[in-house]
């Protein structure tokens, strides 16, 4: 897809300015203490990776800024408004919008169907139309039950759902798992069309080759810590620090 099929209905926010701040957050599950002190700022229209191992924190980190753990300290700032304690339906009505790693699509219901549950929580949530455009084979399977959808077509429908509520902040959790290369390659098209649509993106991913490209800055966690940043330009030199940090 060339880039001007970017779908016109989708929000175009201004690059720039701070959309996400967390300050010393350390988050819990149960007695385990998974996140000692982030801190960390996404700006509006960045597209930011947290890098690292399993069990590192980052899934973790994409859930405290939900409201999604057990218990969690510090405080967590979106668009200007401080969220930390507010509760995840109502953080998720501001305009920030998850894709985890498991999906949630539901499985008995048609590809269009699920695309039509989720409520607009601000302006310039894509019509069926963008995305039938942005996910051609969304389209072809829109009488589909989510039974018979491959992986990467399920995951093309758990990413279109956030974009139809017009979320300002997409949180992808290891949206390239177990997919297959040539679907792999169609999500990393459509990340890159979003950002220049001015979305705001955290990605969780294993995959850094896929990674690389997209980012504007990678940040790595190790053990609930954040242990590296390493900007675009930073990076042909910290690639090989970052194969070593990350096992790769």
């Amino acid at each position: 897809m060339s880039a001007t099929a970017i779908p016109s209905g989708a929000s175009a926010f201004k690059p720039g300015g701070e959309l996400l701040r967390i300050t010393d957050l350390h988050a819990f599950y149960g007695e385990s203490h998974i996140l000692h002190g982030i801190d960390l700022t996404v700006n509006k229209g960045e597209l930011v990776t947290l890098l690292g191992r399993n069990g590192a924190g980052r899934s973790t980190t994409m859930k405290s800024i939900l409201g999604l753990v057990g218990r969690r300290t510090g405080k967590i700032m979106f668009n200007g408004t401080d969220i930390t304690a507010m509760a995840p339906h109502r953080i998720a009505r501001l305009g920030i919008g998850f894709c985890p790693e498991e999906r949630g699509i539901f499985s008995g219901l048609t590809t269009e169907e699920n695309l039509m549950l989720p409520p607009q929580v601000a302006s310039g949530g894509m019509t069926l139309d963008e995305i039938y455009t942005l996910f051609p084979n969304l389209h072809e399977r829109r009488h589909s039950p989510g039974t018979r959808l491959s992986g990467g077509e399920q995951q093309m429908l758990a990413m279109a759902r956030i974009l139809r509520t017009g979320a300002k902040l997409l949180l992808l959790d290891e949206i390239t798992e177990g997919l297959a290369p040539v679907i792999v390659k169609k999500l990393g098209e459509v990340l890159r069309l979003l950002k220049t649509r001015g979305y705001t993106i955290l990605l969780i991913e294993q995959n850094f080759r896929f990674a690389a490209p997209l980012a504007d800055r990678h940040i790595v966690l190790e053990h609930g810590s954040i242990v590296a940043t390493v900007t675009k330009e930073a990076l042909p030199s910290q690639t090989e620090m970052l194969h070593q940090m990350l096992g790769v």
